[in-house]
């Protein structure tokens, strides 16, 4: 069986040669800080959020119904999300008007 071979060169020569220059690196994050802070805190009312309620609510208020302190962790589910779409949807909204300001200036 055959090796490729550099043609005209061997192996030390091609290892000797330098290695050609990189280019820059880009190493800003590809997602905001702000965005993985949300996310995390958003993670955290959806694990704690419900059960805290279940355990709150299954002896203080429903006397021990533990259907109705589901019933009010699952609510309380609910409304984690919704909150969460609702911050990320308006935080889409703002990035789309900052490129459609962006895109007047340039225009102007």
């Amino acid at each position: 069986m055959t090796t490729r071979r550099p043609q005209g060169q061997t192996y030390a020569v091609k290892l000797a040669a330098p290695a050609p220059a990189q280019a820059e690196s880009d190493v800003t994050p590809a997602v905001p800080a702000s965005v993985i802070y949300k996310l995390l805190g958003f993670t955290a009312a959806m694990v704690f959020a419900p059960i805290g309620m279940y355990f709150l609510t299954i002896d203080s208020i429903f006397g021990g119904n533990t259907t109705w302190a589901g019933i009010t962790a699952a609510v309380t589910a609910n409304v984690v999300l919704f909150a969460y779409i609702i911050v990320a949807w308006r935080e889409d909204q703002g990035d789309r008007q900052a490129e459609a300001n962006e895109r007047e200036k340039k225009a102007q």
